[in-house]
C-alpha cells in the first residue's frame, strides 16, 4: 500500500495541488524524496524523522520513498514536512483515519514536532477550496491568513501530535473563523494625512489629478522641499482598496512571506520605496526562483522612486514593459511566471546635480542637461505629470490655518474615478484615464477648435514633443472629470500643458 497525502505549492501568484506519495518497505535504512525537490524539500528528511521521534511516535528503520507529483514541476519550500510526516505515520500503521483524503496539509516541522508557518498560504487555501477539499490543516500562525478565503474549513495546530489526535478523533472540532469584513475595516487606516503638509497647493493639486486618473507623476525640487513627504501621502487620497483588490495584493505578499501574523490581509494601498541602489532583479523580480519584485509588491498601490537620476539606467529601463502592460513576465530556463504590477509610479529628483540652491550656480547648463538626460525618453514618456516642488516659505510653515484633509481630497478622487468607470464600462483592462490607448483618446478626448489652437501653440512655441500631445489630452480628460465636465475646455488643456515641463525637447 502507498499513503497519499494532498498538499500544495505556489507557482507565481497561484498554487497547484501536489500529491505526496509515501512508500515504506523492509530493508536497510533509506530515505529518498523525488519529484524535483529543491534543497529545502530534500532537508525535510532530517526534520521529519526527528519530529516523528520527538513526538513519541516510532520511526522504524526501513526504506522510505516519497514522491511529489506532478514530478515534472519543481517543488520549493519547507511546507512539505507535515504531509510527508502524516504519510509516514499512515504507512507505518501509526495513524488510522478516513479523514486524511478530505484535507490538504501544509506546514514546516521543527525537530521537536512543532508546526512552523510557511509563505504562500493564501493562494494555497484558494486552490484547496477550488479543488473541493473539506478543509486545510496548517500551523497556527497561518490560520488568520487562510481563514480570510472563506468557504473552506481551516484547522490550525501547534504540533504533529495535535494533528494526529484530530485525524483519529471522532470528536468534532470547530474550524478557525475570522470576520473578514471587520478585519478589513479595522486595518484600513493610514499613519499619514495631507493635512500634515503646509503650503504646496500646486503640488497637492497635481497629486489629486494624478490620483483621479491613475497617472504617473514626477516631482522636481531641491532637497528638503517636501517631495518624500508628499509622496508618502498619495495612497491616502486614492480610492480605498476593494476586498477583491486586497486579496489580489495579499497573495503577492503572501508568497514572499511578508504577511505579518497580526494583520493577515493588506487592507490599505501599498507604498513601496526602494533605495536607488536597488538592482533590476529586486525591482521587477526574478532570481533563480523567479520571485516577485518591488513593482509587484506595489500592485494596486504606489511605487516611489526617490532620487530618480541616481538609479542605474538598466534598472529603470526594465520597468518600461511593466509600466505599459501592468504585468511583468519573468522567464527562467525551467520556469516562466507572471506577476501583476498595476501601480502608480511616483518619482522625485533634484533639478540640478547641486544639493542646494547655493550650489546650483556652480554647474553649467551643459552639466544640468547631462544630469537630466539620465532619464531616458521612453521612461519619461510613461510619466504624465511633471510638477516642480518649491521650498515652503516661512509664512506658510508658521501658518496656523488648517490644511485640507486627505479624506476630502479622496472624496473628489472617488467621484472622478466613478465617472471613468462608467465611461469605460465593458472595456476590459480599462478603468482609468491613464490606461487609454490612442483609439480611446480619439473617442473620449475630442476637443474643439479653440483647444486645438491652444495645443498647436504649445507644441510649436513651447517646444513640446509629439509624445506630449496624448499625455496632455489624457490629463485634460482627468481634470474635466474632477469638475464633472463632459467636455474638455481650454482651461483644462492649459492646466495640463503646465505639467509637461520636463518634456524631452526642452532639455536640449
Amino acid at each position: 500500500m502507498i499513503a497519499e497525502i494532498f498538499t500544495a505549492s505556489t507557482y507565481g501568484v497561484d498554487a497547484f495541488i501536489v500529491r505526496t506519495e509515501v512508500h515504506v518497505e523492509n530493508g536497510l535504512f533509506f530515505f529518498s524524496i523525488v519529484g524535483l525537490p529543491d534543497n529545502a524539500v530534500k532537508e525535510s528528511r532530517e526534520r521529519t524523522s526527528s519530529a516523528i521521534k520527538n513526538s513519541m511516535f516510532h520511526f522504524p528503520v526501513r526504506r522510505y520513498t516519497v514522491n511529489l507529483a506532478p514530478a515534472d514541476v519543481k517543488k520549493e519550500g519547507s511546507g512539505f514536512d507535515l504531509p510527508i510526516a502524516v504519510g509516514i505515520l499512515s504507512e507505518t500503521s501509526q495513524l488510522f483515519s478516513d479523514k486524511i483524503k478530505d484535507f490538504l496539509f501544509i506546514g514546516e516541522l521543527s525537530l521537536d514536532g512543532r508546526l512552523r508557518p510557511v509563505p504562500g498560504i493564501l493562494p494555497i487555501t484558494i486552490e484547496a477550496r477550488r479543488n473541493g477539499f473539506k478543509g486545510i490543516i496548517l500551523p497556527v500562525e497561518n490560520a488568520s491568513e487562510a481563514a480570510i478565503v472563506g468557504d473552506i474549513d481551516v484547522y490550525p495546530f501547534e504540533n504533529l501530535m495535535d494533528v494526529v489526535d484530530f485525524l483519529q478523533s471522532a470528536k468534532e472540532f470547530a474550524p478557525f473563523k475570522v470576520d473578514v469584513k471587520a478585519m478589513f475595516e479595522k486595518e484600513r487606516n493610514y499613519p499619514f494625512d495631507f493635512s500634515d503638509v503646509k503650503g504646496q497647493a500646486e503640488v497637492k493639486r497635481a497629486m489629486e489629478i494624478a490620483a483621479a486618473g491613475s497617472h504617473n507623476i514626477i516631482m522636481i525640487g531641491l532637497p528638503g522641499s517636501g517631495k518624500t513627504m508628499l509622496a508618502k501621502r498619495l495612497p491616502t487620497i486614492l480610492p480605498p482598496l476593494t476586498l477583491d483588490e486586497a486579496l489580489e495584493t495579499t497573495k503577492i505578499h503572501s508568497i514572499a512571506g511578508l504577511i505579518p501574523t497580526e494583520n493577515s490581509i493588506i487592507s490599505t494601498r501599498p507604498f513601496r520605496s526602494p533605495h536607488h541602489t536597488a538592482s533590476d532583479v529586486s525591482l521587477v523580480g526574478g532570481g533563480p526562483n523567479a520571485k516577485p519584485g518591488e513593482i509587484s509588491f506595489a500592485h494596486n498601490g504606489v511605487l516611489f522612486l526617490d532620487e530618480l537620476t541616481e538609479f542605474k539606467k538598466n534598472v529603470l529601463e526594465v520597468m518600461r514593459q511593466p509600466l505599459e502592460d501592468r504585468v511583468v513576465t519573468i522567464s527562467r530556463s525551467k520556469i516562466t511566471v507572471q506577476y501583476p504590477c498595476n501601480f502608480m509610479l511616483v518619482a522625485a529628483m533634484n533639478p540640478t546635480p547641486a544639493g542646494s540652491q547655493k550650489e546650483a550656480s556652480m554647474y553649467s547648463d551643459y552639466d544640468i542637461q547631462k544630469y537630466l538626460s539620465k532619464i531616458s525618453g521612453p521612461i519619461l514618456d510613461r510619466i504624465d505629470l511633471h510638477i516642480h516642488v518649491n521650498p515652503v516659505k516661512y509664512q506658510e510653515l508658521s501658518s496656523k490655518a488648517e490644511q485640507e484633509k486627505s479624506e476630502s481630497i479622496r472624496h473628489r478622487v472617488i467621484m472622478a474615478r466613478e465617472i471613468q468607470l462608467s465611461r469605460f464600462k465593458g472595456r476590459k483592462g480599462l478603468f482609468a484615464n491613464s490606461n487609454m490607448s490612442g483609439k480611446e483618446i480619439r473617442e473620449f478626448c475630442s476637443i474643439g477648435s479653440d483647444c486645438e489652437e491652444l495645443m498647436k501653440t504649445a507644441i510649436t512655441r513651447l517646444g513640446l514633443s509629439a509624445r506630449a500631445y496624448d499625455r496632455i489630452l489624457k490629463v485634460s480628460r482627468t481634470i474635466a472629470d474632477l469638475e464633472s465636465s463632459q467636455n474638455i475646455s481650454t482651461a483644462h488643456i492649459s492646466e495640463a500643458i503646465q505639467y509637461r515641463s520636463l518634456d524631452r525637447t526642452n532639455w536640449i
